[in-house]
């Protein structure tokens, strides 16, 4: 009786260049990759018994695989699905893990902070529920929903009854919005801030730089030489920051920064100049708008609400500094601290562009309603609707 013969190969460009990228890729899973020589070599006219003898496989797995994708193309070269075992723990037990993971631990008795899948199996095991359980088993039972009760995130709720109008304004200015009406040609918006208490710590032995293969290392041991502040004022259109570096905060270094921009002509000269602050103590409230206005008229103090310092956009610029400047933190003296803070600002100010702010007041109130909805429900359960 006759063989038959091998099934005729033939790959679309498309399909080829697929092929040749998973043969050369150097996370691709080995059956994909052996799969992908196969098919190549069999659209290059070889039998299989050589594409067999080549690859170092039998004449069984080359004949399947050249046929499937024969068949089928390139998904011809998918593993067809398997049914595998039936499961063995019961959806009572899985609802039951589920809802535990939810539940706070000091809510059920347990003395503890959060939920690890140790401590899942233990109470479950407790209650009589998982006979049929291991850890690995309650961990992929989390992983389906997912539930991850060994996470946790802080967060805090506003606090200022007048929240959302005065972070309206913020967020308004960031749209070029004051007040209902749009910014005059010529207004400018500092955001102003201070990072306090930056120490100069000096490692106890020299930092070695990376090499191949070690990153840099730097000296646990430090010794404190004292610490500084680092005032900074960025214009919110350009991109620009004024900078100092006094050793500590207050109402005069805070004044010397304000002064320090407002002599520059298109401040001074500017319609109006909108400063934002947060509330601490060296501009807070009305004394700090009189003694701003007093010193520049044109210069309008905006206050963040308590707690919301991430309206900000002076923030973002500090959280680069911190990453490039300051970790890890290696310096011999203050003079040096300050001195690199502020070459670092000339550095910025090279290739400063504004911040993409895109969150807006619209965004806020939408945010505000989720975070009352929540809180509603969570003061009132018995109005949640029922799990279907």
């Amino acid at each position: 009786m006759p063989l038959l013969g091998a099934v005729p190969v033939m790959l679309s460009a498309g399909e080829r260049k697929t092929l040749k990228k998973r043969v050369r890729g150097a996370k691709t899973a080995h059956r994909d990759r052996l799969r992908a020589q196969i098919v190549l070599s069999a659209a290059c006219g070889r039998d299989n018994a050589r594409i067999a003898r080549d690859l170092g496989i039998s004449q069984d797995t080359v004949r399947k695989w050249r046929g499937r994708f024969a068949g089928r193309g390139l998904d011809g070269l998918a593993d067809l699905p398997r049914p595998g075992r039936p499961r063995r723990i019961s959806e009572l037990t899985r609802a039951a893990v589920v809802a535990l993971a939810c539940q706070l631990p000091a809510a059920t008795g347990v003395p503890l902070a959060r939920w690890t899948g140790p401590e899942l199996l233990a109470e479950i095991t407790r209650a009589g529920l998982g006979c049929q359980l291991s850890v690995s088993s309650v961990l992929r039972i989390l992983a389906e929903h997912p539930v991850k009760p060994w996470q946790y995130q802080s967060w805090i709720s506003p606090r200022d009854p007048d929240f959302a109008a005065r972070a309206s304004v913020i967020l308004d200015l960031y749209q070029g919005f004051y007040r209902g009406k749009r910014l005059r040609p010529g207004d400018r918006i500092l955001s102003v801030d201070a990072k306090p208490s930056i120490q100069a710590r000096g490692r106890c032995r020299p930092t070695a730089p990376a090499r191949p293969g070690t990153p840099v290392r730097v000296e646990h041991e430090y010794v404190r030489h004292g610490a500084l502040a680092l005032l900074a004022a960025l214009d919110v259109h350009t991109g620009t920051v004024f900078a100092a570096a006094p050793a500590t905060t207050g109402i005069a270094p805070f004044m010397d920064l304000i002064g320090q921009v407002m002599s520059l002509p298109e401040y001074k000269d500017a319609p109006r100049v909108f400063v934002i602050v947060d509330n601490g103590s060296d501009h807070r409230g009305q004394a700090a708008v009189r003694r701003l206005q007093d010193a520049w008229p044109n210069a309008i103090m905006i206050h963040t609400p308590v707690h919301a310092s991430w309206l900000n956009q002076v923030e973002i610029f500090f959280s680069i500094t911190q990453k490039k400047v300051l970790s890890p933190n290696d310096f011999a003296s203050l003079d040096e601290l300050a001195g690199t803070l502020l070459a670092f600002v000339d550095r910025y100010n090279q290739t400063a562009r504004p911040f993409n702010w895109k969150f807006t007041a619209a965004d806020l109130a939408q945010l505000l309603a989720r975070i009352s909805a929540h809180e509603h429900a969570a003061q009132n359960p018995a109005e949640l609707p029922e799990a279907a």
